[in-house]
Parts: C-alpha cells; structure tokens; sequence
C-alpha cells in the first residue's frame, strides 16, 4: 500500500512537472535539464562506489574480527532503556543493535536490512500495528547518530571536496540533537496517546 501510494505522488509530480512545462513554454530546458541530471546522477553514482565499497569493506572487517560484537554489547544498555518490553529478547535486540551501529558508521544501506529484522520480530506481538517501540525505532533509525558519515563524506569527494570528512564535528552536533529531538517527540506522543485514550 505504502509503495503504491509512493508511485502516484512521483508519477503525479512528473506529470504536474512536464504539464506545467508546456504551460509555461520551458519543454525543451525542462527536457535538457533531465537529460543533464541523469548523466550527472550516473557520474556521481559512479564516484561514490569506490568510498562506500571502502566503508563496506572496513564494517565487514569490524564483523569478522568481533568489533562489531563489541559495540552492539556496548550500545545494549543504552538500547534496553529505549525499548524496555524487548530487553531479554535476543531475537530483537541483536539485530537492532546491529542497525545501531551501522548507522554510527554512517552506513545506511548496511543497517537496512537489521532494522527490518528487528522491526519483523517487534512486529510478532501486534501484526500490522504501529507499536511505541515500532514507531521509536523508526525514529532512532531515521535521526541515527552518525560517528562516521561516510555516504556523505562520499559525496563531497564526489563533488570535489578537498576535505570530505571536514563536517565531522557539525554532523556529530547536528545527529545528536536529531536523535534527542526525536526521542523526546516520541516519548511525549506515547504519552499524548495513552492519555487521549482513557
């Protein structure tokens, strides 16, 4: 459902965007623009393979060699605050904690698939219902923390950036007030909720 309406807002803003050209009489910059931008998007995709191999490669190295055991043992605690029903569930906390620390790492796509994982199994208890944890882990996995934003990173040097990684103090301060601001949103809505239903 979700996917299906994703498709009628992007094929309802192409066709607003290509009618509203021709209205206008800019068609012809509208379609040299396109052109332009799928070539540009080709070359950047092209210049960001090679860091985000490197970043891929370097968290499959901290996998194998326990590293990343270690930092999911870490962020546990912390973790078992924020969703306290699933705390003795291993089935749901190892592979949030995985997500957690992909995306310190700044490695979306690599915690993707964790965050599903986990979000499946918080899902057993109440099928097709937005959860409080369901709903925190959406907002913890959207306004992660990123230690080492590498996908960023990756575009500037894509971009031509001479110190792609010169961000890092403004993205740590920028994702920590992103996750606190988030958290606390959530916690107040829980309890918005709860109260608008007694």
């Amino acid at each position: 459902m979700f996917y299906m309406a994703m498709s009628f807002i992007w094929v309802f803003m192409i066709l607003l965007s290509v009618g509203s050209s021709f209205f206008f009489g800019t068609g012809e910059q509208v379609s040299k623009a396109a052109l332009e931008g799928a070539a540009e998007a080709v070359q950047l995709c092209l210049s960001m393979a090679g860091i985000l191999c490197l970043w891929s490669g370097i968290m499959e190295v901290m996998r194998r060699s326990g590293l990343m055991g270690t930092l999911s043992r870490i962020l546990r605690p912390i973790l078992a605050l924020l969703y306290p029903q699933f705390k003795h569930d291993n089935s749901v906390m190892e592979p949030l904690s995985a997500n957690v620390s992909a995306n310190l790492l700044g490695l979306g796509n690599a915690a993707t698939p964790m965050g599903i994982q986990a979000a499946t199994q918080m899902n057993r208890t109440c099928p097709g219902v937005a959860t409080d944890p369901l709903c925190m882990l959406v907002v913890c996995n959207t306004a992660s923390i990123q230690l080492i934003p590498a996908t960023i990173a990756g575009v500037r040097a894509a971009a031509g950036a001479a110190a792609p990684f010169d961000i890092l103090p403004a993205v740590w301060l920028a994702s920590v007030c992103s996750v606190l601001a988030g958290i606390s949103a959530a916690k107040l809505f829980q309890h918005i909720w709860r109260d608008s239903l007694q």
